[in-house]
C-alpha cells in the first residue's frame, strides 16, 4: 500500500517510479492504456537480463528478449532505430550482458521524456494521489 507521500514522490523521476512496486504497477497500467507497455516490459527484461550469471542462461534470455521485443514483427516489438536494431541482430548469436544496453537507453529515454510526463498529467495518476491524500485526511481527522 502506497501512501500519499510515496505516490507524490513518483513524480520526482522515472527512476523513483520504476523502483517502487506500486509505482511501477500504476505506470504499467497507464502504458497499457496507451498501448505502449512493451517499453517498460523491455526495460524490465533488460534489468533482469543484466543480472544473469550463467552463460547458457545469458544466451537463452538474450534470444527470448530478441524474439519478444527486437526482431521484425516481434509480438511486443519496441520502436528503436535501424542501427541499434541491426547491431543487436548482428551480435545476438554471441550475446553479452551489455548487448541490449543501447536499446534499453533509448527506451528509457523515450519513457522518461514522453510517457512519464504524460503519466504524471493523467487522470489515473491524479486519482491515485487524491485517493491517498483523502485516506491520510481520514486517518488524521477521524472525528469528521
Amino acid at each position: 500500500r502506497s501512501n500519499a507521500g510515496e505516490t507524490m514522490a513518483w513524480s520526482e523521476s522515472v527512476d523513483t517510479l520504476l523502483a517502487n512496486k506500486d509505482g511501477l504497477a500504476a505506470f504499467r497500467r497507464f502504458l497499457k492504456s496507451e498501448f505502449s507497455e512493451e517499453n517498460v516490459e523491455f526495460w524490465l527484461a533488460c534489468e533482469d537480463f543484466k543480472k544473469t550469471k550463467s552463460s547458457t542462461k545469458i544466451a537463452s534470455k538474450a534470444r527470448k528478449i530478441y524474439s519478444d521485443f527486437i526482431q521484425a514483427d516481434a509480438p511486443k516489438e519496441i520502436n528503436i532505430d535501424f542501427h541499434t536494431k541491426n547491431d543487436i541482430s548482428r551480435n545476438i548469436s554471441e550475446p553479452t550482458l551489455s548487448c541490449f544496453d543501447d536499446a534499453q537507453r533509448l527506451i528509457y529515454s523515450l519513457m522518461a521524456k514522453d510517457s512519464f510526463p504524460r503519466f504524471l498529467r493523467s487522470e489515473a495518476y491524479k486519482a491515485l494521489v487524491k485517493k491517498h491524500q483523502d485516506r491520510n485526511q481520514k486517518r488524521w481527522l477521524p472525528f469528521l
